[in-house]
């Protein structure tokens, strides 16, 4: 080291040795010099230092000692400035293998392929030396494409060095990268005598080309392991989610002492969270004697992607490591799922601070989903303004934020993305894009756009993607078009229970309770494994349909046959099951015996089934146990609004007005002459407003005469009978109703989508139009499609 210009220690020492006369260095050399030399080598940790050195070995004359200049070359290389390597390398008189093989190793382990690749070509047209074993692997690791490998290949041939261990297992691992893995198989295959990193190199190639379950076959053949087999063996275990094959080689790592080994640990916890084993994932960690930044990151997103976020919250405030990109990552989305909007923008502002959301795209893409998942508190705009900021787009970037706009219920906005993505050109779409404004077109009932995106994923083959089939079959269905789905769902892959549940849900959401079930039986029959969504979607039907026992039944197969433990998802389907149909009480003992934390949707359906029956007391307890869990959800305090005007508890209406919620407007679209018209609740502002209001007094007064009798519970408002009547006249169904009435040609069908559930007097009101009119009406709201004909609506008034 130096100070003040000075040498310290064993430089002064050495370098008063080179300094001396030439012929006292070359007999000192003969003594002790070489072994001085070596040692200032070990002792140059900085690139100033190593300049202070080549000087004095010009100096002292040693630098013409061929090896003492490659080493040189090398250090340089480690320090990491190639420029004074390549000087160095340029100066040696007499070159042999050794000085190339460092300069070309340099050049890889610096990430200058190219250079590596000119120099190794340098080294055969003008070295007139041959190439040994040591040159091989290190030019075939900076191959950037099968064509260069296949000339290195052909090189390591023609010298014989094809079977060397070395050469060999990077040609696998060339061939693993570049090619089909059936070469680098056959290589493998062909090779004389293996060592422990031809089967890394073969094991670790079928893993990074997705053939995880040839690796684990391959490795079957293994009779020891180092920590290297056992890492990628781990990751194809989580890849082909075979859990209890991951099981085993960690006690076979146990056994044999490999389980201490840092990225062994580190990668058992990444296999353990994989397969929702959270406790195992703390064990592996408690375990550790050293842990790095990796462990800590692993440990935070196990807990993050098995929902337990404020598990990984603590976890990341005992950190005492500097957090990197990848810590911000997972910590952003656990603040989302806890909604903690403060802590959001803390994270936003410190990824800020270090640039990162400037020098990677990935950690602007986390912001913006982050944003987007916290979108129900108000945050879509942040996210829209974060993306708008980003230097840099990718496509991940534009899936976020149409994907953000359509989960938030912003279906119109995340089309709008979608074209504005389109037009730009410059980004191809992929699987998540496709999947994401799909989502958003089934939201809106935009059908038209549908269509289009259906073609052009005719055009480009994409249908038979299981996820994009299972999208386009989902827009369908949720677009009213049953038969389209029913014919997609036939065309796409059915080996899992993806596109199933696809179709199960459809048919609950239009009310086939019977269809959905012999679905079900057909899945079962083709030996598809139901899951938890498949259970979902059934309970979810039998609610709509009010077959009590039949969830019952489904909720106990559920567990008994198929060993899946009930969801907070699958507890809010049964105790919505029982509030439809009137069993309140069943409903609240049901809550009060379940063995996890009731969270908001399970005390929103029981106050949703209060309000529905008029249980104010009942409905009083579940909205102060819901506001616990979630009191800033304005939706649930609209519900308690509600349910204390349907009662006339004015005063109860007025204490939660009092509390400044912005309830969401309710709005309903259709399409007409190929083009989507809105229609918010109060409209005023149509170019056709007249004659909707006009046709909507026409059918009130021809309404009354055949028995229709206004149900105010809905209005919230304390005015009079006759304003009650004209604020439930300007609900956004009717409005679209009247409009189509007068646009569209008689006899039609008429489809309309609404963002909210219908309510009792519009449902109501729509009986009566379908009857008058003669007219098919179909309206699907928030929960479900209600088909309108002949007075008689498809769910049975349920």
């Amino acid at each position: 080291t130096c100070k003040g210009g000075r040498l310290t220690g064993v430089f002064a020492l050495v370098l008063r040795e080179f300094s001396a006369p030439a012929n006292a260095l070359q007999d000192s050399r003969k003594d002790h010099g070489t072994d001085d030399v070596h040692m200032l080598f070990k002792h140059c940790t900085k690139l100033h230092s190593a300049k202070c050195l080549h000087v004095r070995l010009i100096v002292s004359q040693a630098i013409q000692n061929v090896c003492i200049s490659a080493k040189l070359v090398n250090l340089y290389c480690y320090l990491g400035s190639l420029a004074l390597a390549r000087h160095a390398f340029d100066n040696i008189h007499n070159r042999y293998v050794y000085a190339w093989n460092v300069m070309i190793s340099g050049y890889v382990r610096l990430g200058s392929s190219s250079e590596a690749i000119k120099c190794f070509s340098l080294f055969m047209t003008t070295s007139g030396l041959q190439p040994d074993y040591r040159t091989f692997p290190s030019v075939l690791k900076a191959c950037r494409s099968l064509l260069d490998g296949m000339k290195i290949h052909s090189s390591a041939l023609k010298f014989g060095f094809v079977w060397d261990v070395f050469v060999a297992a990077s040609l696998v691992h060339l061939y693993c990268r570049y090619g089909p893995v059936a070469n680098s198989r056959r290589l493998f295959d062909e090779m004389p005598v293996r060592d422990m990193g031809s089967w890394n190199a073969m094991i670790s190639g079928y893993c990074q080309s997705g053939n995880a379950e040839e690796a684990l076959a391959l490795s079957k053949e293994l009779k020891h392991m180092d920590a290297v087999t056992i890492v990628s063996l781990l990751a194809a275990c989580t890849e082909a989610g075979d859990f209890v094959r991951g099981v085993l080689i960690h006690l076979y790592s146990i056994k044999h002492g490999l389980d201490s080994e840092l990225f062994v640990s580190n990668k058992l916890i990444e296999m353990y969270a994989e397969s929702g084993s959270v406790k195992s994932c703390q064990k592996v960690f408690d375990e550790m004697i050293v842990r790095d930044l990796i462990s800590w990151n692993s440990m935070i997103k196990s807990y993050e992607v098995n929902e337990q976020p404020l598990k990984a919250l603590r976890l990341f405030e005992e950190m005492r490591i500097q957090p990197d990109c990848l810590t911000l990552i997972s910590l952003a989305s656990t603040l989302a799922q806890l909604g903690d909007v403060r802590g959001g923008r803390s994270v936003q502002g410190f990824v800020l601070r270090k640039g990162w959301i400037l020098e990677d795209v990935t950690v602007g893409n986390t912001v913006v989903d982050m944003y987007a998942k916290l979108g129900l508190l108000g945050l879509v705009d942040s996210a829209r303004a974060v993306f708008d900021w980003l230097p840099n787009k990718d496509v991940i970037s534009w899936n976020t934020i149409i994907s953000g706009y359509a989960q938030n219920g912003f279906a119109t906005e995340a089309i709008e993305m979608y074209n504005e993505m389109k037009e730009g050109g410059e980004m191809t779409h992929n699987q998540g894009t496709w999947v994401s404004v799909l989502h958003a077109c089934s939201q809106s009932g935009a059908l038209r756009q549908g269509v289009k995106i259906h073609g052009r994923l005719l055009k480009n083959g994409l249908c038979s993607d299981v996820f994009i089939g299972t999208s386009l079959a989902d827009m369908y269905g949720k677009c009213g078009r049953l038969e389209d789905t029913l014919s997609l769902f036939y065309q796409i892959p059915r080996v899992t229970s993806v596109p199933w549940n696809t179709l199960i849900a459809c048919h609950g959401l239009h009310g086939h309770w019977e269809k959905a079930m012999k679905l079900f039986r057909e899945m079962l029959d083709e030996r598809v494994k139901p899951d938890h969504i498949t259970f979902v979607t059934l309970l979810s039907a039998c609610s709509h349909s009010g077959l009590v026992d039949e969830g019952r039944w489904l909720f106990e197969l559920m567990q008994r046959d198929y060993n899946i433990a009930p969801s907070l998802k699958h507890y809010g389907c049964m105790v919505d099951l029982f509030g439809r149909a009137g069993q309140l009480e069943t409903a609240f003992n049901f809550i009060k015996a379940m063995p996890v934390q009731p969270d908001a949707s399970i005390w929103g359906a029981l106050l949703g089934a209060c309000r529905v029956h008029g249980d104010v007391d009942l409905g009083k307890v579940a909205s102060e146990h819901l506001f616990e869990v979630e009191p800033e959800h304005v939706g649930y305090h609209v519900l308690l609004s509600n349910m204390y005007a349907s009662a006339g508890r004015w005063e109860g209406v007025d204490e939660i007005h009092g509390k400044g919620l912005r309830k969401t407007p309710g709005w309903s679209s259709m399409e007409v002459n190929n083009r989507v018209e809105v229609f918010y609740t109060g409209n005023q502002t149509h170019p056709m407003c007249e004659e909707i209001y006009k046709e909507l007094r026409l059918l009130h007064e021809k309404m009354k005469m055949i028995g229709y009798v206004p149900d105010c519970r809905f209005v919230l408002q304390d005015v009079e009978d006759d304003e009650k009547e004209h604020i439930l006249m300007s609900h956004s169904e009717r409005l679209a109703i009247a409009f189509a009435l007068i646009t569209t040609p008689k006899k039609k069908r008429i489809q309309i989508f609404k963002n909210l559930r219908v309510c009792s007097d519009c449902h109501s009101v729509t009986k009566f139009i379908s009857r008058i009119t003669e007219r098919e009406i179909v309206v699907r709201d928030s929960n479900r499609f209600h088909h309108f004909k002949d007075g008689v609506c498809s769910c049975g008034d349920y």
